[in-house]
């Protein structure tokens, strides 16, 4: 598919002629999901699919940029955590009538934020419960490559020009061509000059 004008992060529906497919971020409305740009839902309201995150816990769930998540996926937060240190884990303090305040977070399940791919390598692919490692996607060299280089954090326009090497099955050619662009962009910072842009 052939651009019209530059990505715009923005947009709900990015698929032309298509109302099944939607960018997160521009959907949310919670303050405690937070949602990189371009990241893509295969279905829509998305916050229907993050489940048991409640206020009084204050958790947050961080998906960063460029991320792909299928339709029937959902994100399970720390409020479906029942208190284990107790006679009953019934959660009296979340239902109407029942004499209980809300325990104090130290006594609770909480686990912390969610931050999608915190616990698996980049470019490590898993399965399971708990997740056990597959596979690598590639070698060595180029994921130490791709993290150094990182083309999600750069300018839509230098990411578009990026895409014939993004898309490219040549593996060989691309660790050239990246490891190419990290020593050009290190060159020039070393000179004082921001990578993308003029001198100081």
């Amino acid at each position: 598919m052939r651009s019209t004008g530059i990505p715009d992060p923005d947009v709900v529906y990015p698929v032309p002629n298509s109302n099944t497919v939607t960018y997160v971020k521009p959907t949310v409305k919670n303050k405690n999901i937070i949602v990189g740009d371009f990241t893509c839902f295969s279905d829509v309201d998305f916050e229907k699919h993050v489940t048991h995150q409640y206020d009084f816990y204050g958790d947050k769930l961080v998906i960063g940029k460029f991320c792909q998540i299928a339709s029937g996926v959902n994100f399970v937060m720390n409020g479906a955590n029942h208190q284990m240190n107790a006679v009953s884990t019934f959660p009296f303090y979340m239902f109407e009538g029942w004499d209980e305040e809300v325990p104090p977070l130290a006594d609770m399940p909480v686990k912390g934020d969610t931050v999608v791919g915190r616990d698996v390598l980049p470019y490590t692919v898993v399965a399971g419960n708990p997740a056990a490692v597959i596979k690598k996607r590639f070698d060595d060299e180029l994921i130490g490559l791709l993290e150094k280089f990182r083309w999600w954090d750069l300018d839509i326009r230098d990411s578009n020009e990026l895409i014939p090497l993004l898309t490219s099955t040549d593996l060989e050619r691309v660790k050239k061509e990246i490891g190419k662009k990290c020593s050009e962009s290190a060159e020039q910072r070393s000179a004082g000059v921001q990578p993308g842009g003029g001198g100081d």
